[in-house]
């Protein structure tokens, strides 16, 4: 079992809220951390588990112990007893940890009856860092998921494909998705086509023969799955037109390639747009980390000007922006960095990064030159 960096955290909000939500997507490992944490476990899919707790119910409020509710959103008339009981000893922390796949039955039912009275918190697929070095490329091909072959298990790419079918056939439409399984399949192709590229709604719904009103709530879903990210330009005053169009990225590049049927590293090579794959994961890696560990941060963002000039993400960590330019590149040159320092400049941003593939870090002024772990090092210091 690997250890998870974010069970400090989810620990700390325990202690300064009566309830937590534990969120994020399915298979990422929700239900092994809370256990961890120990508790009263009830798995809230199952009727049986439903009726346990209610008859159980005024035994356990009376109790100091931490009630876990998984998959909570299958049993929405718990919600007001849930408050009802925090509200009869408000300052008794860590008395409910909910857990769930994101779906606006969920956020709704939190958002009605434990507003004030909870803390959210979202639980990622592994991380680099979590995995330590020698498995940095094969998370980027096999994504983060536990069961999805970073774990040596020979699941890849056939578990990731299967994971998106699921989303398709079940998930989806039970969240209202109103799309049938085959279009939603379609979307998901055409969105790994789209991965790093600006979004473009109109040419998308033309290819599914949908309105672009309708391919961007389809999109919307999609995000509160945490399937998609979409991340928006950022806002300047910079002397030139600026590109407005958010770009988008899938969030799990396992995901990403499965669907694109990469079945080896050496197969993600050879790609044409490998590039891209690595930019999003790159990204996912930064933030995911800074969430671990407790670092606030806005964002992510991106520039693009209309006469070239382009930074690949923007960061607003401890009130000091930062631009960071992602190269798949072992000897990235001076001229990408001048032209990183450039335009950081013209936008009024504090710093530089140029993330590559090289592993030396390379420090001028509040320029850095580095792999990933040099800038994850850096921005946690």
């Amino acid at each position: 079992m690997v250890p998870r960096s974010y069970k400090k955290i989810l620990i700390e909000n325990l202690n300064r809220y009566p309830a937590v939500a534990l969120l994020g997507p399915r298979q990422t490992g929700k239900t092994t951390l809370a256990k961890e944490v120990e508790g009263l476990y009830f798995d809230l899919e199952l009727e049986e588990e439903q009726l346990r707790l209610n008859i159980k119910w005024n035994e356990l409020i009376d109790q100091s112990s931490l009630i876990i509710l998984d998959e909570a959103q299958s049993y929405p008339q718990l919600f007001p007893k849930i408050r009802n009981a925090i509200d009869q000893n408000r300052k008794q922390n860590g008395r409910f940890l909910i857990l769930g796949s994101v779906s606006p039955a969920l956020m709704q039912n939190v958002s009605e009856s434990l507003a004030g009275r909870i803390a959210l918190c979202e639980l990622s697929p592994l991380s680099t860092l979590e995995l330590m070095l020698k498995k940095e490329d094969n998370l980027w091909l096999m994504g983060g998921f536990p069961d999805g072959g970073i774990l040596n298990t020979p699941t890849f790419p056939e578990w990731q494909q299967h994971y998106l079918d699921l989303l398709a056939m079940r998930d989806l439409p039970l969240l209202g998705l109103p799309a049938k399984p085959q279009l939603t399949k379609r979307f998901f192709k055409m969105l790994a086509i789209s991965h790093g590229q600006l979004w473009s709604a109109s040419q998308i719904g033309k290819s599914l023969g949908i309105s672009y009103h309708t391919v961007n709530t389809y999109l919307d879903y999609l995000e509160d799955v945490y399937l998609i990210r979409r991340i928006q330009p950022f806002v300047t005053n910079l002397k030139k037109r600026l590109v407005k169009s958010p770009k988008i990225y899938y969030r799990d590049t396992g995901l990403l390639h499965g669907i694109l049927n990469i079945g080896s590293y050496d197969d993600l090579l050879s790609q044409p747009w490998v590039g891209a794959s690595w930019e999003g994961w790159i990204i996912e890696q930064i933030l995911i980390t800074m969430k671990n560990n407790g670092v606030p941060y806005e964002g992510p963002f991106f520039l693009r000007t209309s006469d070239g000039y382009e930074i690949d993400c923007i960061l607003i960590i401890r009130n000091k922006s930062w631009a960071i330019e992602i190269k798949l590149s072992n000897s990235p040159g001076p001229d990408d960095m001048n032209r990183l320092i450039h335009t950081a400049a013209l936008a009024g941003i504090d710093h530089c990064a140029l993330i590559s593939r090289q592993r030396k870090i390379v420090h001028s002024g509040a320029i850095i030159s580095s792999d990933i772990f040099g800038f994850i090092d850096t921005i946690l210091k």
